[in-house]
């Protein structure tokens, strides 16, 4: 059998070590996973009610609403936009996937960071596109270079802010600016995965901007601060016409019964997003403490993660960290080898990490 020949190019996404296997390598009894920017505090009380209450229904053999209809209902009026505005992934990665298989094939092109979201060149090289990737200018995108970019082939660009792995984001001036300028051919994805972490008041609010630029889309997530990954929610906004355009790419029922009842509920909740948001600034603090003592260099991050660059192969520290019980993201696989991506944990997970960390610098 013959696949796709990209795909033989392709390696599939490499998750970091489970905590249990990391346990029995290493003959741990406890292990921290920092590696993924899952929220350290869980999810809402709210949703694990309304798990317990989808359970009790008893309908685990039905089907769930493949349009989402409560949930879409219950987000519209969250973010205020029509309902026909968004459409629902299983995880803002089956969205890329969708953009990417409605708008790419071979002959067209797209354009994207080179140290961003590695899914954006993921699905393209599937689809068979040509990925045309920028370097960054110190952890940031370069707008004007990635203008440059763009020809009458191009058919998608890409703006991860803040940008995993680096925490920088775009400004709202910038980001005007940018969308001035970039063709109405091109659609324009702004993936906003940590979106409620942001504190930067220069930060663009940008549903109001869809108005005025049909060719914008912006991607979030309930994997992050609303601490659902296991559930697999994310969405995108644009403009209904993009959105039923693209709509019949996207698998059926592909978000699950429960999932969209703990996303309705973890909406409900904003006290409990509003106490993550002020602990993940003060364990950002603690990061830069400690980066600031031992003259480390890193990225201010407006995500719940720092990238700290270590200045020795980043597999090394990596592994330090990993016989010492923290499951941490090599920068190896990110673009920054000599760099780690640390989650920000809870006050005590970080000022462990840290005091290993100091000790192996």
């Amino acid at each position: 059998m013959q696949v796709k020949e990209q795909l033989l190019k392709l390696k599939p996404y490499q998750p970091g070590k489970p905590i249990e296997e990391v346990k029995k390598e290493f003959n741990l009894t406890k292990v921290v996973k920092l590696a993924s920017n899952e929220n350290p505090y869980g999810s809402s009380k709210k949703v694990k009610q309304a798990i317990l209450n989808e359970l009790d229904q008893d309908q685990l053999a039905i089907y769930p609403d493949g349009y989402s209809a409560l949930l879409r209902t219950q987000l519209a009026k969250h973010l205020g936009v029509d309902e026909k505005e968004v459409i629902f992934g299983n995880g803002t990665d089956e969205v890329i996937q969708i953009i990417c298989r409605a708008l790419l094939l071979p002959g067209k092109n797209t354009v994207m960071a080179n140290q961003t979201f590695p899914q954006y060149k993921h699905n393209a090289v599937i689809e068979g596109a040509e990925v045309r990737e920028v370097p960054q200018v110190n952890g940031e995108h370069d707008l004007e270079a990635m203008l440059t970019q763009i020809d009458e082939n191009t058919t998608v660009l890409w703006i991860c802010t803040p940008n995993n792995p680096t925490g920088t984001y775009v400004k709202k001036q910038a980001l005007i600016e940018f969308l001035n300028k970039v063709p109405k051919h091109v659609l324009v994805v702004v993936d906003e995965a940590y979106y409620e972490y942001v504190l930067a008041e220069d930060y663009p609010q940008t549903i109001p901007m869809l108005k005025d630029y049909p060719n914008l889309m912006i991607l979030r997530t309930f994997s992050k601060a609303y601490g659902l990954a296991a559930l697999r929610v994310g969405y995108g906004i644009a403009s209904a016409d993009l959105i039923q355009k693209i709509e019949p790419a996207r698998e059926p029922f592909n978000t699950n019964r429960i999932a969209q009842a703990a996303a309705i509920a973890a909406l409900e909740d904003s006290e409990f997003i509003s106490e993550c948001i002020d602990k993940n600034k003060k364990g950002l603090q603690q990061f830069y403490r400690f980066c600031e003592e031992l003259n480390l260099d890193y990225y201010p991050s407006e995500g719940n993660f720092i990238l700290i660059d270590f200045k020795r192969d980043a597999d090394e520290v990596f592994q330090a960290l990993l016989q010492k019980g923290f499951i941490v993201r090599s920068g190896n696989a990110l673009g920054f080898p000599t760099s780690l991506r640390i989650t920000v944990g809870t006050e005590q997970q970080n000022a462990e990490i840290i005091e290993i960390l100091k000790d192996f610098v």
